[in-house]
């Protein structure tokens, strides 16, 4: 396999796409912009892989977007200082469900509840 197949495999529709997605997510943490990357990859790929792996693009776009919601009332908070609280929380939610969703997606398995909120 030659390095070029082997970086498109990654952007394509499937297990490798899924895990790069949990990645760039935890990778945002320290640069911002990389969830955007990521939330982009899932929508484009939803639907299009099928099986286990369409259940993790689901699990990663409610992960994006129930994270920006609970972080920007965090911000709003912050000036009653309950807010930080929440950011650390938000912060926390979103490491456990990204490894929990990479662990799943080494085994090859699907999220087996992909639309909570929780883990």
């Amino acid at each position: 396999m030659n390095e070029k197949s082997d970086v498109a495999g990654y952007l394509e529709p499937g297990g490798k796409n899924v895990s790069l997605v949990y990645i760039l997510y935890l990778v945002s943490i320290l640069i911002g912009f990389t969830s955007l990357i990521g939330i982009i990859f899932a929508y484009l790929n939803r639907g299009k892989a099928g099986g286990w792996v369409d259940s993790h693009y689901t699990f990663q776009i409610r992960t994006f977007w129930i994270g920006i919601l609970f972080a920007l009332i965090g911000i709003v908070l912050t000036f009653v200082f309950i807010g930080i609280f929440l950011l650390i929380a938000v912060l926390i939610w979103m490491i456990i469900r990204c490894i929990k969703g990479l662990q799943l997606a080494a085994r090859g398995e699907p999220v087996p509840n992909p639309q909570t909120w929780m883990f």
